[in-house]
């Protein structure tokens, strides 16, 4: 096993030689369809300026997060629609359904047009940046989260590398079927889903990032297809029986009735789950990205209920499935785990032995979170490209 200390001003070693707004309660049960868009490593933190800063607990008099400029009530673009703009739509993973109308699990009311059964192929939100004549690289991020995470990290990946960044089912602006109706948001379709949209992507081999709670869900895929990887990174992935169990900020969207109106509610579902796992501030202009979805829609929160769910009920399991696959002599992708040590959700007890009888690079990121692409996304930006580069043209 290699340690690395991150720096602030970075020095990478090759790998052969480095030693809740209680107004939101009423706002559940509306099931808007989306409108039209518009559109050991040490890092600090890139600005110190607080008040640039959404805080999730502002007094009343610096407003509610929702009446801004650009924001849910405004007539304004907002950071989401600029979002939006930058990617595309792609279709891959045939759904099971068969046009049948979604309703939701309380009222029986109809669902948004993303929510229905799909006769066709799931929509997947993609980012991409950089030619793709390059080698592709692949961002994946973590529960409960979005590609948005990434934005920092896309432009440094360009200028070498083929960088795509997606939202799963579910998340962000993909298709969010309505469980029952075409996808039932399991960790087995996540990760027979996550090989059809690589399929769709990269016709080459890939480099994959992944984030949190789904690296359990790609390093599954990754072992069945293992020709098709050339490097994987792992950011504060759930690596021992300590992680198999979801903090309370996210197993509370799988309680029966609370978690479905908790899902409900876009300062729990987004800004607590990212702001509650590490020392992130989140920007108000970062927050609306991360609410839209669940302000248009009722379908991210049922979504975000059902797959906590699941979580709760097989994340163990496929913890110790990558646990075994991570250490198995038959593993042979070049793997790279970071690990943000100020992660309120992942001990780091156990990260550094387990790394070392894998025989796997642990890179120790001592300022960032569990989110540790929102901490110091351009530092991370730096660290995947330098580490892929080497193993591209060695």
């Amino acid at each position: 096993m290699i340690i690395q200390k991150l720096h602030s001003t970075p020095t990478f070693h090759s790998p052969l030689s480095f030693s809740s707004s209680s107004f939101l309660a009423n706002r559940f049960l509306s099931f808007v369809p989306y409108p039209s868009r518009k559109p050991i490593l040490k890092l600090n933190s890139t600005s110190n300026d607080d008040q640039d800063y959404y805080l999730l607990d502002a007094p009343e008099s610096i407003g509610d997060g929702f009446s801004f400029s650009g924001g849910k009530y405004s007539d304004e673009p907002s950071p989401s629609d600029e979002w939006f703009k930058q990617g595309k739509m792609v279709k891959a993973y045939s759904g099971s359904g068969s046009d049948e109308k979604a309703k939701d699990p309380i009222f029986g009311l109809a669902m948004g047009a993303d929510s229905q059964a799909s006769s066709d192929f799931f929509r997947w939100f993609c980012v991409e940046a950089g030619s793709a004549d390059n080698p592709s690289v692949i961002l994946i991020h973590g529960f409960p989260s979005q590609a948005y995470s990434y934005r920092k990290v896309l432009p440094i990946l360009s200028k070498d590398y083929h960088a795509i960044a997606f939202d799963w089912l579910g998340f962000g602006f993909s298709d969010k079927p309505q469980p029952k109706y075409g996808f039932d948001y399991t960790l087995d379709e996540y990760v027979s889903s996550l090989g059809s949209l690589i399929d769709e992507l990269a016709v080459t081999k890939v480099s994959l990032v992944v984030q949190g709670y789904f690296a359990p869900v790609v390093v599954k895929y990754a072992n069945s297809n293992q020709e098709k990887i050339k490097n994987l990174i792992l950011l504060n992935p759930p690596l021992t029986a300590q992680h198999a169990k979801l903090p309370p900020t996210l197993s509370i969207f799988s309680n029966f009735l609370l978690g479905e109106i908790f899902s409900q509610d876009p300062l729990r579902a987004s800004d607590k789950a990212l702001t509650s796992c590490g020392p992130y501030k989140m920007k108000e202009e970062d927050a609306m990205v991360y609410r839209s979805p669940y302000l248009t829609s009722g379908s991210s929160g049922f979504a975000l209920n059902a797959l906590s769910r699941t979580m709760k009920k097989d994340l163990k399991r496929y913890v110790e499935d990558m646990q075994r696959i991570l250490k198995d002599e038959s593993w042979k992708v070049k793997t790279t785990i970071c690990w943000g040590q100020r992660d309120r959700w992942f001990s780091y007890d156990g990260v550094e032995n387990f790394c070392k009888d894998s025989n796997h690079t642990l890179i120790e990121l001592p300022k960032a979170g569990h989110h540790v692409q929102e901490d110091c996304g351009e530092e991370i930006g730096q660290l995947i490209y330098k580490t892929i580069s080497r193993r591209d043209y060695k």
